[in-house]
Order: C-alpha cells, then structure tokens, then sequence
C-alpha cells in the first residue's frame, strides 16, 4: 500500500501535461514531494521498519551521495556516480527504502549544491522511483548475494537510467519548449498528440544523454556491485534483531524476528 500510495502520487506530477490543460503550481508541487517523502518516514518509524540504525544509514547515503554531486555534478554525460548507492539501498532494503534512499539523498544534495527550484520535486521523486524500482527488483533476491543479484540490478541501472533522464524531460519540456513547433508541449493537447510530441522531444534531446547514464549504471554495478551489496546484506543482518521464543532452544528452537 505505501509503494502505491508513493507511485500515485509521483506519477500525477508527470502524467499532468498529458492530462491537464496548464502546470500545477511549483509551490504545490514541492510541497508534495517533500510531504510525501515526511509521511513515508513517519509511516516505516510507526512501523518500526525504519529504526535509528536504518536511519543513520539513510542519512550516511545521502551525505556521501551529496558529496559526490557536490564534487562531480553532471558527471560524464547524464551519468552520476549518486544513483549507485541509490540502486544498491533500493535492492537490499526494499521498495519504501529504496525510495527514501532516493529522495532524501536527491533533497539533500540540492541543498548541498544551491538547486532547489522548480524542478526539485520532479528530481526527488525521479530519483526516488529509482530507488523503488530497484527495491521491487530485489524482492526475490536470496540471502546470499550472487552473480544473478549483479546481473538483475546492472539491468536496473540501465532501465532506470533512461527513466529517470525521461521523467525529468516532462519538467524542461514544460518549461522551456512550452509552444516550440513540432515537439513543444501545448496547453490543450490531446494525451496521444502530447504523447507524441514529448516521444520526438525526448529522442532529439536526450536519448544519447541518457545513454550514458544507463551505460554508468551498468558499469559502476558490474565493478562495485557485489561487495557493495554483500556489505550493504550484512549490515542488514546485524540490524535484524531475532528473539528466541519462550522455550526455545539456540541450536534448533524456533526464532522469529521483531
């Protein structure tokens, strides 16, 4: 329910141009990423998922991921070496995880970097749904991380790295190619013409762009991804606390966690 409630809600801030006939305010619009992102905390903590260990994790994310945007904004092409931390969090801890890793370290970056602005909701909720589908593709994942869990989450990288350079054309597309002919967005338009317009928008503008972003992800993952995942797996497992039922003995008992 909560990965639902989070998808709505992000897919309304870029499905608006194909829907409504002008933007929504960018007040309105920051104010739901960043109320999205505080109900989601407050939702894991009640539900004891989200504890102060995996919170000072999520935080350690964002300050290194901040570091790293702050250093190397643009990186090479759309590529950024943020998204990787981002991917292997989402893929070990899960969907709502994977989101928060996403958002917050996004949010804490701009303040890092000076850019806040309009498109910071459309940024943090772009990098969250990285985190989230990263997090959908790590449900199956078994205890021990393999060659298997490498090779799913590189198909991640790639796949999120065209996603996300396309949910976040819906904002420049708006915005600065509001009425270009051709392929500018129309207040008005019927959602196939729009579709259609913001298709040959997106090849002309940015498909190569984010070809480097997919082509980083997949990199950085098939090179750090599997003793950064089998880090990230045992931190997990010390996080999780097992309580022996009454009765039970250590060597066979029946444990179950909190």
């Amino acid at each position: 329910m909560k990965v639902a409630a989070i998808s709505i809600a992000g897919l309304a801030l870029f499905l608006w141009p194909f829907a409504a006939s002008d933007a929504p305010p960018a007040a309105a619009t920051l104010a739901l990423s960043i109320g999205v992102v505080a109900v989601l905390v407050f939702v894991e903590a009640s539900a004891r998922t989200l504890d102060a260990r995996c919170f000072a994790l999520l935080a350690a994310i964002a300050a290194i991921d901040a570091g790293l945007r702050l250093v190397l904004v643009t990186g090479l092409g759309g590529f950024s070496p943020m998204f990787f931390l981002i991917l292997m969090a989402g893929y070990v801890y899960g969907p709502s995880y994977g989101f928060l890793a996403g958002s917050v370290a996004l949010l804490a970056s701009a303040v890092a970097t000076g850019g806040i602005g309009p498109w910071l909701p459309y940024e943090m909720f772009g990098c969250g749904f990285v985190g989230l589908i990263a997090g959908l593709a790590g449900l199956r994942r078994s205890g021990r991380v393999t060659w298997r869990d490498v090779v799913v989450l590189a198909l991640v990288g790639a796949v999120t790295g065209f996603a996300y350079g396309a949910l976040l054309d819906v904002w420049d597309w708006t915005t600065f190619y509001r009425n270009v002919p051709g392929f500018g967005w129309q207040p008005g338009l019927t959602p196939p013409a729009a579709l259609a317009r913001f298709a040959r928008f997106y090849v002309a503008t940015s498909l190569v762009y984010d070809g480097f972003r997919a082509a980083g992800n997949v990199i950085a993952v098939a090179v750090l991804g599997a003793p950064v995942l089998a880090g990230l797996v045992r931190i997990r497992s010390r996080f999780t606390v097992r309580v022996l039922r009454p009765g039970a003995q250590h060597a066979g008992g029946a444990i179950s966690p909190t």
